[in-house]
């Protein structure tokens, strides 16, 4: 079977695999579309730490259900449109003993710690397996992306009485617009791309703030009556996004970081005693996540097509690679199609 991989900082090769089977709890998952994560992005630039490489990477997956061993449970049936939960769980650490297993201290994710899924087989435990026929496998390969934002917006235990800014409006920051819209909460979405602050309107965000041509600061103290936001998503990793989330969110406030800053940060320390903050990490993703994302997904409001950036074929994986890295920005998600 074919499958892509990342050999070397800046060059990706498409490989022969023997094609994996199954034992008896486990499905054999069909590949239809795969999407490009900012991890591989950084991998295929030799900035992921965590990679050994080579890798095949990959652990946004839109698949179908080819093959179930004898002792799989009976939803899970053959033909069915799925996803992967891309995480394991060694069930032993301290994350996995406090019920946090999408935080497991070993977890190995796919395209990361462990070969992904951008093949066009793979084999899974059963437990992993996410299927509905509502979802087609296009759309499913933007489960995970949103469920990482979703989760966000559970760690930061949002309700209908917070103002919450999310700072980056990419996937994963629109999975957390999404998400607080859903629980009644005023969003402000910030980014510096007017294409992003429009789409993030029309799911759901009551203002939206171009950081690169407004004055944030003086923003939010109109939108927030001067007492700044209840709840701030940091979704980009960046030294001036993550000292924006302190220096603006309110006394009391909690502020919840998802992006990984490439470098350290020199933070006013004073904000965290005198506004008596809770800053908490975000990582991953719940299985409740995912199924949350699966049951909005099924409403059929949310604007697949606009999230789906350009659909490459495993013979242009490089090509894509190198399109998302000349214009960051822009893209969305990318898509390395294997099957319709």
């Amino acid at each position: 079977m074919k499958a892509v991989q990342i050999t070397e900082p800046g060059k990706v090769s498409l490989v022969q695999l023997e094609k994996p089977g199954i034992s008896a709890d486990e499905v054999l998952v069909k590949i239809h579309y795969v999407g490009y994560c900012g991890s591989d992005l950084n991998t295929f630039l030799g900035k992921n730490p965590m990679v050994k490489l080579p890798v095949i990477p990959g652990h946004e997956i839109g698949a179908s259900i080819e093959a179930v061993g004898e002792n799989v449970p009976e939803h899970l049936q053959p033909g069915m449109a799925c996803t992967i939960n891309p995480y394991t769980a060694c069930g032993k650490c301290p994350s996995c003993r406090n019920g946090r297993p999408n935080a497991c201290q070993f977890n190995q994710t796919f395209g990361v710690q462990r070969h992904g899924a951008m093949s066009e087989y793979v084999s899974v435990p059963w437990t992993k397996v996410l299927a509905d026929t509502a979802i087609t496998p296009r759309d499913f390969a933007l489960v995970e992306p949103m469920s990482v934002g979703f989760h966000a917006v559970s760690r930061g235990q949002v309700t209908d009485l917070d103002i919450v800014m999310v700072i980056g409006c990419g996937m994963i920051g629109v999975g957390a617009i999404v998400r607080a819209a859903l629980r009644g909460a005023k969003v402000i979405a910030v980014d510096m791309d007017d294409t992003k602050l429009a789409l993030a309107k029309r799911l759901g965000a009551a203002h939206t703030i171009n950081s690169k041509t407004e004055n944030l600061s003086e923003k939010l103290k109109e939108y927030t009556n001067g007492y700044g936001p209840d709840v701030v998503v940091e979704a980009v990793g960046a030294p001036q996004t993550y000292i924006t989330a302190i220096n603006e969110v309110a006394f009391t406030g909690r502020v919840i970081c998802i992006g990984y800053a490439k470098t350290e940060i020199a933070f006013e320390t004073k904000y965290f005693v005198q506004k008596e903050l809770d800053i908490r990490g975000s990582r991953n993703a719940m299985p409740e996540d995912f199924r949350a994302v699966m049951e909005y997904m099924k409403r059929g409001t949310c604007p697949v097509e606009e999230f789906i950036s350009a659909i490459y074929t495993p013979e242009e994986a490089q090509q894509a690679l190198e399109f998302w890295a000349n214009d960051p920005a822009k893209v969305f998600r990318i898509f390395i199609k294997f099957a319709e």
